[in-house]
């Protein structure tokens, strides 16, 4: 879709060059020119960013760290309670 603002864009300069224009309309092209090219930009980047950005549903909640905090810390007391028991 944001290819469409650069074709915008590239018609707009085109519109501006023509020399039967009065000084007004061609300010009007070439400042319409210049915010369609930042608007493909601007998408262009958003595009970019969001398909490199991971997925938000792999992020973990707090609960989920809580509990993995808890089988953590409950596989080093086995561990511990093992390694005095041999001793």
């Amino acid at each position: 879709m944001h290819w469409l603002y650069l074709l915008g864009s590239l018609a707009c300069l085109g519109l501006a060059m023509m020399r039967s224009m009065p000084t007004f309309g061609v300010l009007v092209l070439l400042a319409g020119s210049l915010a369609l090219l930042v608007m493909f930009l601007l998408g262009w980047l958003n595009a970019r960013i969001s398909s490199s950005s991971r997925d938000a549903s792999h992020i973990m909640t707090a609960e989920e760290l809580r509990m993995l905090r808890e089988q953590a810390e409950a596989r080093k007391a086995a561990r511990s309670e093992d390694s005095t028991h041999r001793s």
